[in-house]
């Protein structure tokens, strides 16, 4: 059996969609960028870049399969270029080297951002959107990003696209600004919320949906890869009870939370340091990003759980890491 590629492996979704695969039966060869490893699987690392084609041709020889789900997934850059030359040219460096090698199959991870959700309503897979709807940089890329991948496709290469929305569960290790809602919460940096909505889905159920697409998916198709539509305040509710602890209960006006994310943004402008508050990721909020699964459940099998298990598991995971300060009780 031929090895499959992962990219992404040493972060959380990859790192899931690569123990899928080892759970399958696969040699998996992970792509990591110098200094980077993946924690407790069995796979072999190769290290390469996706901006240096070269690597990717080294990285990818070989391969049978090939899962694409490295970005750079930052909703602030000191320099926005970064993020275009990784998940646009990098995207068309990989695949175009996963096309020269005649690899079997590819699974491009794209984002939910990159569905449209229709005034007031529910997205899918045939949402109309377009690059003017793509909120920040971040949005823009992974827009750009997925058209490259759909014209690889068009043009033969043997590819299905998945759309992860919001994924939450064990391993996140940056963490992700889905974990970051859930460590806000543990270490008690949420004393206010805004009316946003997102779709939470467990990261396993995620990464098994990878390979389900990999297995059943059209190509040239696009699977959303979701579960539960949820205010935040509803996962802010949901944290409580699985914590014990108190939801937050001050919901705070749109206009706020965008002067403070103005604010922060033009700071770090000035210091080089990420944002505490990313005006790309106010801006995204804005907007409930609601969309359905039922192509995927159609299509695919794909049959996610509720998020209450995963929340549970992030924060069971983040406790036991340590990414939370230990609470000294009270004498």
């Amino acid at each position: 059996m031929k090895p499959a590629l992962v990219t992404g492996a040493s972060g959380f979704l990859g790192w899931h969609v690569a123990r899928v695969l080892l759970e399958r039966g696969y040699r998996v060869r992970a792509l990591v960028r110098p200094g980077s490893r993946v924690d407790a699987l069995d796979v072999e690392c190769v290290t390469g870049d996706l901006r240096d084609a070269e690597s990717l041709e080294r990285a990818v020889a070989g391969c049978g399969l090939l899962f694409h789900v490295a970005a750079d997934y930052r909703l602030w850059a000191k320099d926005p270029g970064d993020l275009y030359r990784s998940n646009v040219d990098g995207t068309r460096n990989l695949l175009q080297a996963a096309q020269d090698a005649g690899v079997e199959r590819v699974v491009y991870t794209s984002t939910v951002g990159c569905i449209g959700i229709p005034p007031g309503g529910i997205g899918d897979e045939q949402s109309p959107v377009a690059l003017q709807d793509m909120a920040g940089d971040y949005k823009r890329s992974k827009f750009l990003a997925e058209r490259v991948a759909l014209g690889f496709a068009q043009g033969g290469l043997p590819l299905v696209i998945v759309n992860p929305t919001a994924p939450v569960g064990d391993h996140d290790v940056k963490p992700t600004p889905t974990g970051q809602i859930v460590l806000d919460f543990l270490n008690g940096d949420m004393p206010a919320f805004i009316d946003t909505g997102l779709n939470v889905v467990d990261v396993r159920d995620t990464a098994l949906g990878h390979w389900q697409a990999c297995e059943r998916g059209r190509d040239g198709e696009r699977y959303i890869l979701g579960s539960e539509n949820l205010t935040l305040a509803q996962i802010l509710q949901k944290l409580a009870r699985i914590t014990g602890g108190k939801a937050p209960t001050l919901r705070l006006p749109y206009l706020v939370a965008y002067c403070a994310g103005a604010c922060s943004t033009a700071w770090a402008g000035v210091s080089g340091h990420p944002p505490r508050v990313p005006l790309d990721a106010v801006r995204m909020a804005k907007k409930k990003m609601w969309v359905t699964h039922a192509k995927a459940e159609r299509e695919l099998g794909f049959s996610p759980a509720p998020a209450d298990e995963a929340l549970a598991r992030a924060v069971a995971w983040f406790s036991r890491t340590g990414l939370r300060p230990v609470q000294t009780p009270a004498a």
